[in-house]
């Protein structure tokens, strides 16, 4: 059926814009200016995003299959000890979806290119919110739980939430001046609240010795997770290996993708740390922990995210009117379904 279809058509890095270059990518690029139908028809050719969306779209229907699980096994509308979880989960689900929704129609327009990744940006840092809820119910080592810092931790993580998504979006407007600079201020919008989040299971793994360090087996899962962790913010930050051999892993292998599949085996080792560290450590968690309640899981998670679409709305609305002759200005050729096909600069 498919073969019936004319698929999209693919361009080099000269003749798009330069907000959609990234580097080391030589080819396989949209068009910049595609219609919807092109964007959902992409997914079934090869080009630059194709594996960037595939390897977050299936993972988002398994943390779907695994958040309708605990919810039914543990009926969570009646057990408040599984709220933070629950919440995590979602956050699992809500991340990559996004992400998948925004590589596939980041190509409509320039203005669809920034608004798309806001909702990207927004979803992670809800991920980091929902990681945060789910250590201060079951991760925290014996020794912090019930410290000062353990009952200011979510409160913090909300803040951290805020700033993280408020950054990752100015940061677009920043990045046809000084794109390095851009790509600078979201690591750092990223990776600030990922280690505040770890602090308690930092010290809890690699620091602590002695009672109360909850040394258990959950600890090796942590440990998988971390390493991915840390691997996903490398490939990030560092556009390996295509910036080795520009043009080579244009399709398949470059850091882009291999960063998506790291951060979903790394999510997929933490929601397994985290659920087995419930299990373990339920009956000791009730009575020496802070009570979970509906105000510090439930309404803390919904709370950030009206926070975070407040925020992208916010700077979405000088991107959706702009004067129309900005918009057009960068075509120079003539309409996309010309026979004759001269695009961009």
């Amino acid at each position: 059926m498919l073969s019936l279809i004319k698929l999209p058509r693919v361009f080099t890095i000269n003749q798009v814009p330069k907000l959609f270059h990234e580097d080391g990518i030589i080819s396989g690029y949209r068009h910049p200016h595609s219609s919807a139908t092109d964007c959902i028809l992409s997914l079934f050719q090869l080009t630059n995003e194709t594996l960037n969306i595939w390897t977050h779209f299936l993972p988002t229907w398994y943390f779907l299959w695994k958040t309708g699980t605990v919810v039914l096994m543990h009926t969570a509308w009646q057990d408040s000890f599984t709220w933070p979880l629950v919440v995590f989960l979602l956050s699992c689900c809500i991340y990559p979806l996004a992400s998948s929704c925004a590589h596939t129609f980041s190509s409509m327009s320039e203005r669809a290119y920034h608004i798309c990744f806001f909702f990207d940006y927004g979803a992670l840092s809800f991920y980091s919110l929902g990681s945060a809820i789910s250590y201060s119910a079951y991760v925290f080592p014996d020794k912090w739980v019930n410290s000062f810092f353990h009952q200011w931790y979510v409160p913090m993580a909300m803040l951290n939430t805020v700033v993280c998504t408020g950054l990752a979006c100015y940061s677009r407007f920043t990045v046809s001046q000084s794109p390095k600079f851009s790509k600078y201020l979201r690591v750092v919008a990223f990776s600030y609240p990922y280690l505040f989040d770890n602090i308690p299971l930092f010290y809890r793994v690699f620091l602590c010795v002695g009672e109360g360090c909850t040394d258990n087996d959950t600890n090796i899962l942590h440990c998988n997770h971390i390493a991915l962790a840390f691997l996903t913010g490398f490939l990030f930050a560092t556009h390996l290996p295509e910036r080795l051999a520009p043009g080579s892993f244009d399709y398949i292998g470059h850091s882009h993708q291999l960063f998506h599949v790291c951060g979903i085996l790394g999510t997929h080792f933490q929601m397994k740390a985290i659920e087995q560290d419930m299990m373990t450590r339920h009956p000791w968690l009730l009575e020496n922990s802070i009570p979970i309640t509906f105000y510090n899981s439930v309404c803390a998670g919904l709370l950030c995210l009206v926070v975070n679409l407040t925020i992208i709305i916010l700077f979405s609305l000088p991107l959706l009117t702009p004067p129309v002759s900005k918009e057009k200005q960068y075509y120079t050729g003539p309409k996309k379904n010309s026979a004759k096909r001269c695009l961009y600069w």
